[in-house]
């Protein structure tokens, strides 16, 4: 049984079967959902074919460490932005057998917010055949598990996405 609502065990069976036609590997490098995206696809039988890893990348640290973020972007645009999204996407390739990745960074709340960046912001990247894409979701204080769950569901949205292409 899942540990998911099924609208995102649906989305993880779809994009899974996509990543299998195609042939290729998956990687996530994520931070406000702390693997959740790749629990979503582990959820999936067979997934061990198609998702090579999953970078938890929680802290500024790890995002630098693990999957080779810039320092000074995060010192530029803050983690949760465009340009740090982005190269997390990238990293997640980099530092995989995957070709086509995922990343999400955001304010999950219930603190941690700022006017400019407030609860509920999600940034979220995606490299794969339709190149590196981003996307920007402005949630609202829905509460952070919702948070969470509506990224999970546009990680696999954008997942899908990229897994479309010709």
């Amino acid at each position: 049984m899942s540990l998911f609502p099924e609208d995102i065990h649906n989305q993880a069976e779809i994009v899974v079967a996509l990543a299998t036609a195609r042939g290729v590997m998956l990687a996530t490098a994520e931070s406000c959902t702390g693997g959740l995206v790749a629990a979503a696809l582990t959820d999936i039988p067979g997934s061990s074919a198609v998702l090579d890893r999953g970078f938890v990348t929680y802290s500024n640290d790890a995002k630098s460490g693990m999957i080779d973020v810039p320092a000074h972007l995060i010192a530029e645009h803050g983690a949760v932005s465009e340009p740090v999204a982005r190269a997390m996407a990238l990293g997640a390739v980099a530092r995989s057998a995957a070709s086509v990745s995922v990343s999400i960074t955001g304010i999950a709340g219930p603190g941690g917010g700022t006017p400019d960046k407030p609860v509920g912001l999600v940034h979220f990247a995606a490299v794969g055949p339709a190149g590196t894409i981003h996307v920007e979701q402005r949630f609202g204080d829905i509460g952070r598990e919702e948070i969470r769950l509506a990224s999970v569901r546009t990680a696999l949205n954008l997942l899908g996405d990229q897994l479309a292409q010709p």
